[in-house]
């Protein structure tokens, strides 16, 4: 399993399945993962699941509405209702790898985490270490159909190119780019907008 001291616990798991899964968690503990972050499910059988975060889901509530329709909301009651209530927030997550007795691979796992397994953010060690076996997992992404798979591939790519830069790896970037153009060669358009949505990194 991998080293957990380098990760943040963000949460616990809703629902899975081999290709994606959804945790929850509290407001207090959206200040640490965003759009497009690689994370790690870890199972009991000392498996770990590694997926990107495609959206984060804030769901309303009866008292939520309650309070929004009130002319003013006095501080304490917004403080209230999102630090010490269990507001339904919703991380969801792409699958792109998995690894099971210390080997890694950038394919689907065997079987999808368990409701209530822990969902960490990777630190830079572990994402160096997903990122280095090379961007094959990428082809994950593109199979996206209802997700702004640009701006995922915008978000993923800018973490993963500043670690593997800090390492002294800035060829990784340009290879990446290369996969995306192998990967989409028969879909122009597609291949278009992503490199336009890229361009934004140079």
């Amino acid at each position: 399993m991998s080293d957990s001291s380098h990760s943040i616990p963000i949460g616990k798991l809703l629902r899975a399945d081999n290709s994606q899964f959804v945790a929850g968690c509290r407001v207090r503990e959206l200040e640490t993962p965003a759009f497009g972050s690689l994370v790690r499910a870890s199972l009991v059988d000392d498996t770990d699941v590694y997926g990107l975060i495609t959206n984060i889901s804030i769901n309303d509530d009866g008292l939520v509405r309650q309070l929004v329709s009130g002319v003013s909301i006095p501080g304490e009651y917004t403080a209230d209702n999102r630090y010490n209530r269990n507001l339904p927030v919703e991380i969801h997550v792409l699958t792109i790898g998995y690894q099971s007795e210390g080997q890694l691979r950038h394919q689907l796992p065997p079987r999808p985490p368990l409701s209530l397994d822990q969902l960490f953010l990777c630190g830079s060690d572990e994402v160096a270490r997903f990122t280095s076996l090379g961007a094959g997992y990428l082809r994950h992404i593109l199979r996206l159909t209802d997700q702004p798979i640009e701006e995922l591939l915008v978000a993923h790519l800018s973490q993963a190119r500043r670690v593997q830069d800090s390492l002294g790896n800035p060829e990784w970037y340009e290879d990446a780019c290369q996969r995306l153009i192998v990967l989409l060669r028969d879909d122009y358009m597609r291949l278009t907008q992503v490199l336009d949505a890229l361009s934004e990194l140079e």
